[in-house]
């Protein structure tokens, strides 16, 4: 095989590796009725002048199905990690003892079960935009080669086909993920 079309394969697989790890990690951040630490994730505190995440500044657990207990490991940003938890608008309030901040979360309605299901939907649609986009870079890559003659028509339909094979793939990859995430939302 061409050196240069080994290269564009890798890049395109790694691409789509890429595209399905953030829909991944996308789904990870989105509530689904119990309680999950990844929602934290993106909620950042002000300490001493650095922005910290929450993980990196505390023990977070998961006491109870629908509970997360928060330890602020340094007692004089208590007040900084609710206000940012707050803040971050995740759809519940902490309730706090001076010592543990507890983020109780609240049984999901069908109607808001219906939302997270549209908005994991659009993470899995912007991650199949994200592979097609691969996609077009690769086959376009693999044109430029036959027309350049570094490679004949039927390595390019060959390739071409190798890199569609590829894509259907990740594309069945990103809708078993959305399925799964789906069911565990839906489920009562």
């Amino acid at each position: 095989m061409n050196e240069m079309v080994e290269e564009i394969l890798s890049s395109c697989k790694n691409d789509c590796k890429k595209a399905v790890d953030h829909q991944i990690q996308e789904h990870l951040v989105v509530r689904a009725g119990r309680a999950n630490p990844h929602i934290l994730d993106k909620v950042t505190i002000d300490y001493y002048g650095v922005p910290t995440p929450i993980k990196n500044m505390a023990s977070i657990s998961v006491p109870e199905a629908r509970i997360l207990a928060i330890n602020v490991w340094d007692q004089s940003q208590h007040k900084n990690v609710v206000k940012a938890i707050t803040e971050a608008n995740l759809g519940v309030n902490p309730n706090e003892d001076g010592k543990t901040i507890r983020l109780i979360f609240p049984a999901l309605t069908e109607e808001r079960r219906k939302e997270i299901v549209k908005q994991i939907k659009k993470i899995a649609e912007d991650t199949k935009v994200a592979i097609r986009n691969a996609r077009r870079d690769a086959m376009d890559m693999i044109k430029d080669l036959q027309k350049d003659g570094e490679i004949s028509e039927d390595e390019q339909k060959r390739y071409e086909d190798e890199i569609q094979k590829m894509i259907n793939n990740y594309i069945g990859e990103v809708d078993a993920n959305f399925d799964a995430k789906e069911k565990e939302i839906m489920e009562i």
